[in-house]
């Protein structure tokens, strides 16, 4: 006797009987996206989804009147970047025409604009929009976002499947806290919110904060100041320039020819032979990063002797400024002629701590107050992860809440309990490895092969689980303590705490590209559309039948395909 149909048994027994979807195998289901950020995240996220996906929304909302992100926020005198230009650009956007072999901020913003102009990525773009919260509805597989206009104030709501955050981690900048901050009667400046009608020529300026911002400002504004005063809370390392082997003499950055910029135009070979050397040469590096090697002993031993030489052999600042962590601990600034500045006659150097401030000046520990003209506050960031709006996800969890011990995340860019949800070089990401923007481009190449299986396998939700999370963490927590990062020192690279474990990538840089290159999809937790996971099978046709396809396209190298495997 025959066995009963499975659709009849399911209809007897009150279940929904299953039915054909009649879509080819491959059709792809149309997802909307919205990501927070139109700086150097967002831009790559949108070049590569209309490029690689079918059937999808983008939606990018942008807090800023313009893209950028840091590039058009930090305007600060001085501002640049420490990694090489022709590495802090796209795979896909090579710049010929680099000014300089380090960028300035001006220089970088209009980069930004250029390829944004270039390759048509405005469309995608809201300006002025702040996204203020961010709520996950299981029943849909959607998330509620609320958008404030920050021209009107205004709060208008959206949706999406999937949730990108590219807001960037060193984004959200604050005010140290100081007793008496606000009381100041001149000018009061943030590096990260410049205000470039303020002229300091001729003032007596206060610096307070020597991580690179800091170190950049002091350089800048030491030749204009009539006098500067730095306040130098931890001691840090001045490095060589990154890319050193390239740069000019000691590491001193220089302007590319006429003669450079038209043969790099005219011979993209060469271009990409030049950027792939310096790209190579960073990507060397990591050895020095382990606390008992031979190659940090002889960064810190190299470093020392420079340090001392360029602050002048018996200046007792070096015992004061000269780290005893190891090199890397926090993140090395290269600060060409920063070292220099500080033994200029107009300089002093204060390690006293900051009472208060004052409106006449600053009110050091020693009862001295220190009359001023301008402060200039080159403290950085809020560094702990937390979202600065609530983001609610399965079971009503609070991120904000599940953070307030410590940030961690998958890979770091994805959270249990906070389905379809991407973040950008979060916690324990390649931090302090190299040029961002390679990385950046690893990590969307990961979303795209995310995306792409949502949608052509019929999943509604996905999300990491726990266990594969806390076995990451396990991993990178026991392997961090035998580099410098996990050293005892005050770092951004730990959430601004200066014990506690390193929240950096557990190895190097090409260990990071590397790691993402073939997903581990068994560690996520799949929610299908339909009730039967091969509904996405179809109708029993394929996109590969699509007119114009070649149909017999398995005929080829046979060696073709096993790149990643042999590799």
């Amino acid at each position: 006797m025959g066995s009963i149909g499975h659709n009849a048994a399911s209809a007897a027994n009150g279940e929904q009987a299953y039915t054909i979807e009649e879509n080819v195998l491959g059709h792809s289901r149309p997802l909307r996206v919205i990501c927070i950020g139109a700086g150097a995240t967002g831009l790559d996220l949108a070049y590569k989804m209309e490029r690689h996906l079918k059937s999808f929304e983008l939606q990018i909302y942008e807090k800023n009147p313009e893209l950028g992100g840091t590039w058009f926020e930090n305007t600060y005198p001085g501002c640049a970047c420490d990694i090489p230009a022709h590495i802090y650009e796209y795979e896909w956007a090579p710049n010929p025409t680099w000014s300089q072999f380090y960028a300035s901020q001006p220089e970088i913003l209009q980069y930004f604009r250029d390829t944004a102009e270039k390759f048509d990525l405005e469309k995608f773009i809201k300006f002025s929009s702040e996204v203020v919260e961010a709520h996950w509805n299981e029943d849909k597989g959607q998330w509620a976002i609320k958008i404030r206009d920050r021209s009107t104030g205004a709060i208008a709501t959206d949706w999406c499947h999937f949730f990108i955050n590219g807001g960037g981690f060193l984004n959200n900048w604050q005010w140290p806290e100081i007793a008496g901050l606000h009381s100041f009667q001149g000018p009061l400046l943030h590096s990260a919110a410049w205000d470039n009608d303020v002229d300091l020529k001729g003032k007596r300026v206060a610096v307070i904060g020597n991580g690179s911002s800091g170190i950049q400002l002091v350089t800048a504004i030491q030749p204009v100041a009539a006098h500067l005063t730095t306040f130098i809370r931890s001691p840090t390392w001045i490095s060589t320039t990154l890319g050193q082997d390239f740069a000019g003499p000691n590491g001193a950055n220089f302007d590319y020819t006429e003669e450079q910029k038209r043969e790099f135009l005219e011979h993209p070979e060469k271009l990409i032979a030049y950027r792939k050397a310096i790209e190579a040469e960073l990507n060397g590096g990591f050895e020095s990063a382990l606390h008992n090697s031979p190659q940090q002993a002889a960064a810190r031993e190299n470093l020392t002797q420079m340090m001392r030489t360029r602050l002048g052999e018996d200046n007792t600042l070096a015992d004061r400024i000269i780290p005893s962590f190891g090199v890397g601990c926090r993140r090395p600034t290269p600060g060409v002629g920063y070292l220099e500045a500080l033994t200029e006659k107009n300089v002093r150097v204060v390690f006293d701590s900051i009472t208060k401030v004052v409106p006449q000046g600053i009110e050091l520990a020693t009862g001295e107050v220190i009359e001023l003209d301008a402060i200039v506050c080159a403290t950085g960031f809020n560094v702990s992860w937390k979202p600065r709006f609530p983001i609610i996800g399965r079971n009503n969890i609070d991120m904000r809440e599940q953070w307030s011990s410590r940030p961690t995340a998958y890979l770091s860019m994805a959270v249990p309990n906070f389905p379809n949800y991407i973040l950008y070089m979060g916690p324990n990401g390649p931090l302090s490895h190299g040029s961002a923007l390679p990385s950046i481009e690893h990590i969307t190449k990961y979303v795209i092969k995310l995306l792409c299986k949502v949608q052509t396998e019929g999943y509604k939700s996905v999300v990491p689980t726990q266990h594969a999370l806390d076995d990451f963490i396990n991993h990178a927590d026991t392997f961090l303590v035998r580099t410098v990062w996990n050293a005892k020192c005050r770092s951004w690279l730990k959430g601004g705490k200066e014990d506690g474990p390193a929240l950096v990538h557990p190895g190097s840089r090409l260990h990071w590209f590397h790691m993402l290159m073939n997903p581990r999809w068994e560690d996520w937790e799949w929610t299908t559309v339909n009730h039967n996971r091969f509904a996405y099978l179809g109708n029993g046709f394929t996109t590969m039948e699509t007119k114009g396809n070649d149909k017999a396209w398995y005929f080829r190298n046979p060696d073709q395909g096993y790149e990643s495997i042999i590799n």
